[in-house]
């Protein structure tokens, strides 16, 4: 009998239950259950995704540069070759114009008293011998008595002498009565000329006696500081200057040079000035001094230029100092139309091949004959470069 019929026969007798043939047909199934998700597991670990999944790829866009552009027809813009151009390096410092102090006289009142009248004001010009202020001051009044009982003094030793002399020439006095007379008319002499210079050092006139002192310009030139006001007090030497005369016709411009430019500076030799406020206006000046000392903090030193001034340089005033270098170097030059400022900043284009340009940063110097252009760095001579840049520019941007 085959095993299969046995097996329903057996059934069918009842002798084993139904349920427990279901049991041997589901344990198989759960089995390969089992078997999968633990493939899939170790998959997952296998790629390394604690999540349980895959990422997917990461894709990378390569962008064009922004300094580099493509034209369709890159033959309507012409091409220029830079030339090579030997200048000598240059160095731009900022600098204030100063005042020369050794052109700078203080204007000092001797005599102690109030100021009743003022004259002239910070930031005039005034010329030598011109009336500035005027002082009342009880000093000059004493100045005066002494003078005038000096004056009376002398008058009457002189006239003791007179009859001293005499008397001595008829025998009445001894010999040395003369002498003392004489004696007394040395001293009232002596007495009047001190006095007389004192009323002369304090600014007072012997021959009008006031109590009024006028005090008048020393010397020609601008009055840079101002130190009193109208009904103010003045203490003679105790107090500060009452005016400070400049003569503005030489100046001052000192700047500051790093330890590592002062290679470029040497006295006695000359810089270029330009001014901020006239910018087409050239200056020439000498540097005067190169100070022996560093700031400890900025790692700079004080170089002083003398410049004379023709009435455009006014103190305070900020100006550009340049610096000539000794030895030249080569350098490139381009048309000043091909070099497109932008941002604050100077440009070129330069073809790179396939219509395209690719856009070069530049040091752009000074303007040189023929409509060249300095260019410091960025390209070297030799270079070809778009002979008008702002044309292209505006070709990029349309």
């Amino acid at each position: 009998m085959k095993r299969g019929v046995v097996w329903d026969n057996i059934l069918r007798a009842g002798r084993v239950p139904a349920p427990r043939r279901r049991v041997c047909v589901l344990v198989p199934a759960l089995a390969a259950l089992a078997l999968a998700a633990i493939l899939a597991g170790c998959g997952a670990k296998a790629n390394g995704d604690p999540s349980g999944g895959v990422p997917p790829a990461a894709q990378v866009i390569h962008e064009q540069a922004v300094d580099v552009v493509k034209v369709d027809h890159p033959e309507q813009f012409p091409l220029a070759t830079a030339t090579e151009y030997d200048a000598a390096p240059k160095l731009d410092v900022t600098g204030v114009v100063n005042p020369d102090v050794s052109r700078n006289v203080p204007v000092i009142s001797l005599a102690s008293g109030r100021i009743i009248e003022i004259d002239a004001r910070l930031g005039d010009t005034v010329t030598k011998g011109q009336l500035l202020m005027r002082v009342q001051s009880a000093d000059i009044a004493q100045a005066f008595s002494d003078y005038r009982q000096a004056m009376a003094d002398e008058t009457l030793t002189a006239a003791q002498l007179a009859r001293s002399q005499l008397l001595f020439d008829k025998g009445a006095i001894a010999q040395k009565d003369l002498e003392v007379a004489q004696d007394a008319d040395i001293k009232a002499k002596v007495t009047v000329e001190t006095t007389r210079e004192h009323l002369r050092l304090l600014g007072a006139d012997t021959a009008h006696p006031a109590s009024i002192v006028n005090i008048y310009a020393p010397v020609s030139g601008v009055i840079t500081d101002q130190q009193v006001t109208a009904a103010a007090g003045t203490q003679g030497l105790a107090s500060p200057n009452a005016f400070t005369i400049s003569d503005l016709s030489h100046v001052w411009i000192v700047c500051d040079v790093y330890e590592n430019d002062l290679s470029f500076v040497r006295v006695n030799e000359t810089a270029n000035i330009r001014l901020n406020a006239y910018p087409n206006l050239r200056l020439e000046g000498r540097i005067d001094n190169i100070g022996t000392v560093l700031d400890p903090n900025l790692r700079t030193a004080k170089v002083r230029i003398q410049v004379n001034n023709t009435g455009m340089l006014r103190l305070g005033m900020f100006v550009t100092a340049t610096f000539h270098g000794q030895r030249k170097e080569a350098r490139a030059a381009a048309p000043a139309s091909a070099i497109l400022h932008l941002h604050d900043r100077d440009w070129v284009y330069v073809p790179a091949g396939d219509g395209r340009f690719h856009r070069v940063g530049v040091d752009a110097g000074d303007m040189l004959p023929g409509n060249l252009q300095e260019i410091r760095s960025g390209i070297g001579p030799g270079t070809r470069v778009v002979a008008n840049a702002l044309v292209l520019e505006n070709t990029v941007e349309q």
